[in-house]
């Protein structure tokens, strides 16, 4: 009789238990822990006007691809429809003259979570499965009187926020076909870094960038994809914002030269994709109110570029780190999100 027979054991899940650091632990990514002190919460400035003593405008950025990115559309297409002799891929999005595009929302999200990592704020968003291992004062705002700081430029539930982003849209009409490998869930309960003795969790994960991303080979799902040194533009449009607020926007875009930073974007972060570098071409901003209601184009004295650029940067992030910056938080996401880096993806994540 066979019935009894021990089956074949299953292939052994990596084990991603670690001591904080990223020694022995396969998935790639460290924490961003806390502030000490509660968040302060603040009502927030309100839309009902355009402040004297607030800054408005538009950011004009540029986003390189450094590492292959693919942001799902959750559309399984046949590769044919976009150009491929692949027979299944899953695409991304795409604009009317067959640009890939970048979601603003993903964008968004992206951006927000470094700025609250960097400053005293708490979650936008907590997985109800986690809700209950999350320290108390670090769960979402739920009242739009008493607001984070991340919260009051980005938005909480009935509060719009100060910031929007556009879709970012490629330059170049075209994509690549890449390989990701199925992986498996971080599985934060089984890493000891992650949760405090309180077993409260410590802080905000962020995934390390890498020198270039891991292929799944033939193995891998099929993917369309923005490939290396691909180019994206979009524009991000802020209004009533304190200095040290955006100036806080501008370091975690990468504009502090101390702390060079890349975002990580899409899917794919734990083998190291995802990873743009951001540029920053002009800051366009109104002379005086009356233009924001008058003109339909800023004027092109208001563009700034180059050397006042650069000193308009420089002054705003100086506000945020006297203002609103959390250096010890800064110090740990920069370190994660250095770019350039020599870091490499790890590979076996399957």
């Amino acid at each position: 009789m066979t019935a009894n027979r021990p089956s074949k054991p299953l292939p052994r899940r990596p084990d991603t238990r670690g001591d904080g650091n990223d020694t022995g632990v396969d998935k790639p990514y460290a924490l961003v822990p806390f502030p000490n002190n509660k968040p302060q919460l603040k009502h927030p400035v309100g839309h009902d006007r355009y402040r004297q003593d607030r800054l408005h405008g538009k950011l004009v950025l540029k986003l390189t691809v450094k590492t292959a990115v693919h942001i799902s559309t959750g559309i399984v297409a046949m590769g044919t429809d976009v150009g491929d002799r692949i027979p299944l891929i899953k695409t991304m999005a795409q604009g009317q003259n067959q640009q890939l595009t970048i979601p603003g929302s993903s964008l968004k999200g992206v951006v927000r979570s470094a700025f609250e990592a960097v400053t005293n704020s708490t979650l936008a968003v907590v997985s109800g499965r986690y809700k209950n291992d999350m320290p108390p004062d670090r769960l979402p705002c739920r009242k739009k009187e008493q607001l984070c700081p991340a919260s009051l430029v980005f938005g909480a539930m009935d509060w719009q926020g100060l910031v929007h982003f556009t879709d970012a849209t490629c330059e170049s009409a075209k994509s690549v076909t890449g390989f990701m490998p199925s992986l498996y869930r971080p599985r934060p309960d089984q890493r000891r870094a992650y949760f405090a003795s309180s077993g409260k969790a410590t802080g905000r994960k962020f995934y390390y960038n890498a020198v270039k991303a891991v292929s799944g080979g033939d193995r891998g799902i099929p993917v369309q994809q923005a490939g290396t040194e691909y180019v994206f533009k979009t524009e991000l449009q802020f209004n009533n914002l304190t200095q040290a607020e955006l100036g806080t926007l501008l370091i975690v875009l990468g504009q502090d030269p101390k702390y060079p930073m890349a975002l990580k974007v899409g899917g794919g972060k734990p083998i190291g994709m995802g990873t743009m570098t951001v540029e920053l071409e002009a800051l366009e901003k109104p002379q005086s109110l009356k233009e924001r209601y008058t003109r339909y184009a800023i004027p092109e004295s208001n563009r700034l570029t180059g050397n006042s650029l650069k000193t308009f940067v420089g002054e705003a992030t100086q506000a945020a780190h006297k203002g609103l910056v959390e250096k010890p938080q800064l110090e740990a996401l920069a370190a994660i999100l250095k770019w350039p880096t020599d870091r490499t993806a790890p590979e076996g994540m399957y």
